[in-house]
Formats: C-alpha cells, sequence, structure tokens
C-alpha cells in the first residue's frame, strides 16, 4: 500500500528532495489510475470531490495515449486535494485481487460462510446482526441445500450461492 504524506505548510515542505516530491505524484497519479478503472458503483462508495468525480468520468473520453497521459497527471493533481485519502486506498487495495487486503476480506466472507454452513441459529443471528440486509429466509434456505448437498456428496452448489449471496450483501453494506 503506497503511503500519502500528510499536507504541511510550513519549512517541511522546502526540505523535501525534488525526487521526494516526484514519487509523491506518482503514487497519486496511480492510484487516481487505479480509480479510473472503476466501476461507476464503486466509484459511487467512496468519499470524493465532485472535482474528482467529474475528472475520472472525464477520463473514459480521452483515447489518445498522450490526452490520457495529461488527463491522469490531472486526476493526479486532484487527488491531492481529498480529504481521506487513506479510506480511498484501502477501498482499492481491497478490490485489487493481488493485494493483501482483498485476501483479508475474501477469508472474512469464506468465514461467515463456515460459520452459517454450521446451521446453528446463533451464527445467522449473528450474520443478520452484522448485514441487517440479508435476507433470513434465504439464508437458511441455501444452509439447508448446502448440507444435503454435503450429505449426499454433491457438489457444493448452495455453498457456492451462499458465499455470493453473502459478497454481495456484504458489498452493498460498504
Amino acid at each position: 500500500m503506497t503511503e500519502f504524506p500528510e499536507e504541511h505548510d510550513g519549512p517541511q515542505d522546502e526540505e523535501k528532495s525534488k525526487s521526494q516530491i516526484k514519487r509523491e505524484m506518482q503514487a497519486y497519479q496511480e492510484l487516481g489510475r487505479r480509480l479510473v478503472e472503476l466501476k461507476p458503483a464503486q466509484l459511487e462508495k467512496l468519499p470524493l470531490t465532485d472535482k474528482l468525480r467529474a475528472a475520472l468520468e472525464e477520463a473514459h473520453r480521452h483515447t489518445a495515449r498522450g490526452a490520457l497521459k495529461r488527463h491522469l497527471s490531472f486526476v493526479g493533481k486532484l487527488m491531492r486535494e481529498q480529504p481521506d485519502l487513506e479510506a480511498i486506498q484501502a477501498y482499492v487495495e481491497r478490490l485489487d485481487s493481488s493485494s493483501q487486503a482483498h485476501a483479508q476480506y475474501f477469508h472474512q466472507l469464506e468465514r461467515w460462510r463456515d460459520r452459517l454452513l454450521t446451521g446453528s441459529p446463533e451464527e445467522q443471528e449473528a450474520f443478520i446482526a452484522a448485514y441487517p440486509d440479508a435476507d433470513r429466509q434465504t439464508i437458511r434456505q441455501l444452509v439447508r441445500q448446502a448440507q444435503k448437498e454435503a450429505a449426499e456428496n454433491k457438489p457444493p452448489a448452495a455453498s457456492r450461492k451462499l458465499f455470493k449471496m453473502i459478497r454481495q450483501v456484504a458489498e452493498n453494506a460498504d
């Protein structure tokens, strides 16, 4: 995860080397590039300024390589004005399938699935408490189907459906 600098007004800014400033700008531009690749529904969940949202939407209109590069530099400049860069970075990391945050997120969802598959009403209540928008009846049905499939040594189709449902509920809650 790339660390972004704290904004300072004072003598510390003067002490930064050109190389440090360049590395920081590249980090902002890289995060901006990753934001451009997100779907509109994913961008809606982020605390972005209106100016940055407009720039991210406009990025898809740039087809020439040079124009896109200039626009990503502009997006990087706008990234410095974002109030909560750490939250944005964490969200993007969680969506990146090669990141540690993404792996931890999926392990958490898998643990929920395993807990629900025990069939314990307490586990189902704990899940409903954590995710109130979850459909209690669908959870019960999928758990029963998964247990039946496991008993009959059938492929775990219901278990996969349960995981998919858990993932959708978790993403909608974020």
